[in-house]
């Protein structure tokens, strides 16, 4: 596994401004996304303070090889391309890490799209 323990300016506590079940505009929570070489677009926040020692050894396994893909600051009004910051944010607190899974590879809905022939 690929990991450093250390931010940019050395430090290593994950709380910035605030703690990270600090509720409000400047509640921040310092964390490392990793993904793993057996899934696609799977990837796994960790909380910097906990790092991976709270996620279960058996998420762990299904991820393979895991490689950090970065480090950020999360904050309420911050984006995410495919996750609620609220809910990682949330879940980062309570259990210190989150799953992000990958999206669907088909559609969701029970109706097949329409450019589908259901005859052919």
């Amino acid at each position: 596994m690929t990991d450093s323990s250390k931010t940019n300016d050395g430090s290593s506590d994950g709380s910035l401004d605030g703690a990270a079940g600090q509720s409000g505009k400047d509640a921040r929570i310092l964390c490392d996304i990793y993904k793993g070489d057996k899934k696609e677009e799977m990837y796994l926040y960790a909380s910097r303070p906990d790092g991976l020692e709270k996620v279960p050894e058996t998420l762990l396994a299904s991820f393979g090889e895991l490689v950090r893909v970065t480090t950020l600051v999360l904050t309420e009004s911050r984006k995410l391309a495919r996750a609620d910051v609220q809910k990682v944010m949330a879940e980062l607190h309570e259990k210190g890490f989150y799953l992000q899974m990958p999206p669907p590879k088909f559609p969701v809905s029970d109706q097949p799209p329409s450019s589908v022939n259901k005859y052919g």
